[in-house]
């Protein structure tokens, strides 16, 4: 990532967070890669890179672009953080890998044969209902409402769990952000139930059956307390939900806008793997995650000093034409190996694979039961600091 001139990065005047920026995202991705180099962000003193070629060098080099401070703007060792730093996320080796080996040892391919089995009937079910009425939003019944019957189910959560959880989980990711008034609302809301929530992953609240159990398990078998166990089923839940529903939101709009790719989806259901995963580079739903420098790095030429916060523009990078042929349609043929959207390396998402199988089984349902969707109206953004997505997305299914 090395240049032979030095040069500067470039101040870019589009704040990423502003809540005009956060309702129409796309002149900040576009202004960022049309800068071609390292940009900073004098409001934020933070420097930020689009580039795939970047982007994808940062999130390997962990060596040099620590997690441990924070995957947020927030340095989470020079202020008081409203959490316990995520053991996974937020953690660097060596300690990084022994929680990562935990989880690992749970989330083997027997266990995403057990969770396709076990749910395959209600991805079907929750299709065929909604198709049945005609008129449904694509978030509310589907996108969210899968996913919410699905994970919780799978961690072994109490059901008094699953509300709780989106609202930790809103807060958690407008924390990563900007103190605005966006994380001020999100704090209020969230404040009188974050430690209901904490508790509520403790191991005598979760189901003997579940993939929580198993956490708790391998942990006291690796002599590690209970509070990093509760820990990393808070963070598996976060991990296995907010991708997942935004992705699977933004899936279906782009298919409803395209009756020729939703008939290839018809003919061809295990085509809903394709269209989930093109939808994450499209549309990326964690546009942004953090890293922070802890020496003098150099990324094309530009210096950027040590501890200094650096924001990997995920969004951005999955549309860099340097990558990817035509990155602005939308393409249910294409090969979108190599996209970012979950990360890269050791940090890469722990959940991704449970978030591929609930996507496919939601998509495949879908397009068996319903022989087209198109919008029935205008989608409603929802507006977070560190997730795109939507709201609502009113749709229209004709009866296969």
């Amino acid at each position: 990532m090395s240049g032979t001139a030095r040069r500067m990065p470039i101040a870019l005047g589009v704040d990423p967070f502003a809540e005009s920026t956060l309702h129409n995202p796309g002149e900040f991705d576009e202004a960022a890669l049309a800068a071609d180099s390292v940009i900073y962000l004098p409001k934020y003193d933070l420097y930020a890179v689009a580039r795939h070629e970047y982007v994808k060098a940062i999130f390997t080099d962990w060596r040099r672009y620590s997690s441990a401070f924070g995957t947020g703007l927030t340095h989470i060792g020079k202020s008081e953080n409203w959490r316990r730093p995520s053991l996974i996320l937020e953690n660097d080796p060596p300690d990084h890998g022994r929680y990562r080996k935990i989880m690992a040892a749970i989330l083997t391919g027997t266990t995403l044969k057990e969770i396709r089995r076990r749910f395959a009937e209600d991805a079907d079910r929750m299709a065929a209902d909604i198709v049945a009425r005609g008129h449904f939003d694509g978030v509310q019944d589907l996108a969210e409402a899968f996913p919410l019957l699905v994970v919780p189910t799978m961690l072994g959560l109490p059901a008094e769990a699953r509300d709780l959880m989106l609202v930790y989980s809103e807060l958690n990711f407008n924390s990563m952000g900007p103190k605005n008034d966006i994380w001020k609302r999100s704090k209020e809301k969230a404040d009188p139930i974050i430690e209901t929530v904490m508790e509520l992953c403790q191991r005598k609240y979760l189901s003997d059956d579940g993939l929580g159990a198993r956490i708790y398990e391998k942990c006291a078998a690796a002599g590690m307390p209970d509070e990093d166990a509760a820990t990393l089923v808070r963070t598996f839940f976060s991990a296995s939900m907010d991708t997942t529903m935004n992705g699977m939101g933004f899936a279906l709009e782009a298919l409803a806008e395209r009756p020729e790719q939703w008939a290839m989806l018809r003919e061809d259901p295990d085509l809903a793997k394709a269209a989930f995963e093109e939808s994450l580079r499209y549309r990326s739903p964690s546009p942004y995650i953090g890293r922070t420098t802890v020496c003098d790095v150099e990324v094309g030429g530009v210096t950027i000093p040590a501890d200094s916060k650096v924001l990997l523009l995920v969004a951005a990078a999955n549309r860099d034409p340097r990558k990817f042929d035509r990155p602005h349609e939308f393409d249910l043929t294409r090969d979108t190996s190599g996209h970012v959207a979950f990360g890269v390396g050791i940090h890469a998402c722990i959940g991704q694979m449970v978030a591929r199988v609930e996507a496919e089984l939601a998509l495949a349902a879908l397009a068996r039961h319903a022989k087209s969707i198109t919008l029935d109206g205008e989608p409603t953004y929802h507006i977070n600091n560190w997730l795109r997505g939507f709201s609502s997305l009113p749709l229209r299914a004709e009866p296969a």
